[in-house]
């Protein structure tokens, strides 16, 4: 937390102008999906998802988008995220969604993200910051980059999509993150699948001699969450738990952990 004051107090109160600018450009909107940990049977964090205004899925987020105005993008969405958090009392930790290729350089791209959370009186070490394993980065060097540097603020570090992108193991051979988020493809009927368990297992290990933690994303099925909890997995996201809420923070049965 120190950390984190030190950075905005160098960097200084004042934001990015454009990024205020651009602040209505977009038909943006969130919905939260819940973050579990097994071992204490609670909700430990709420992803934040783009949606359109009225609910509408990505796809018309994105359809909004191109490279020239990528970067104030991805700034609205954390102001936007942050804000939308703060009105519905988020309690626990709040994981945003990053974009690479739309951060040119993290020492001052990330004041807006500062200032939001001063504004609205969000705690900063309650935000993590994702970035998706299926987004072509552009130039891996600048992702360790940027990681690195919200690793040093005091932020929570996450590679989103582990094992259905572009990086996968070579990713961590340069950056250790906080966690790893395994994606769908290993997840789906994983207690079926005698070589999606062995995958897994590969990665568990190696996480564990690296000292990163592991979530695994999008389980539908009680049978997929047991094997996997049974395998040493504790941080667990996706429908089994509950959909993403629009606007809204989801809750989950206690006993959906039995």
């Amino acid at each position: 937390m120190q950390t984190i004051v030190r950075a905005q107090q160098h960097e200084g109160a004042t934001g990015c102008g454009q990024c205020r600018k651009s602040a209505t450009e977009f038909d943006l909107s969130f919905a939260f999906q819940p973050i579990v940990k097994a071992s204490t049977r609670t909700v430990v964090s709420y992803e934040a998802l783009a949606r359109g205004s009225k609910g509408q899925g990505f796809a018309h987020v994105a359809a909004q988008l191109n490279d020239d105005n990528l970067y104030h993008f991805d700034q609205r969405c954390r102001v936007r995220a942050i804000e939308l958090a703060t009105r519905l009392g988020l309690q626990v930790d709040l994981n945003i969604n990053f974009s690479p290729n739309a951060v040119y350089r993290p020492e001052l791209c990330i004041r807006t993200t500062l200032e939001a959370a001063e504004k609205y009186g969000f705690p900063v070490e309650r935000i993590h910051f994702e970035v998706t394993e299926s987004e072509e980065v552009r130039e891996k060097a600048h992702l360790t980059t940027i990681l690195a540097y919200y690793k040093k603020l005091g932020f929570t570090t996450a590679i989103d999509d582990f094992g259905a992108g572009f990086s996968g193991l070579n990713l961590l051979a340069e950056f250790q993150p906080d966690y790893i988020k395994i994606d769908r493809v290993l997840i789906d009927q994983i207690d079926l699948h005698a070589v999606k368990q062995a995958i897994v297992d590969g990665v568990l290990h190696t996480c564990n001699k690296l000292g990163i933690g592991v979530l695994a994303e999008g389980v539908e099925r009680r049978e997929e969450y047991q094997w996997l909890k049974g395998a040493g997995v504790d941080l667990f996201q996706g429908y089994y738990f509950a959909r993403p809420g629009f606007e809204q923070l989801p809750q989950v049965p206690a006993e959906l952990f039995d």
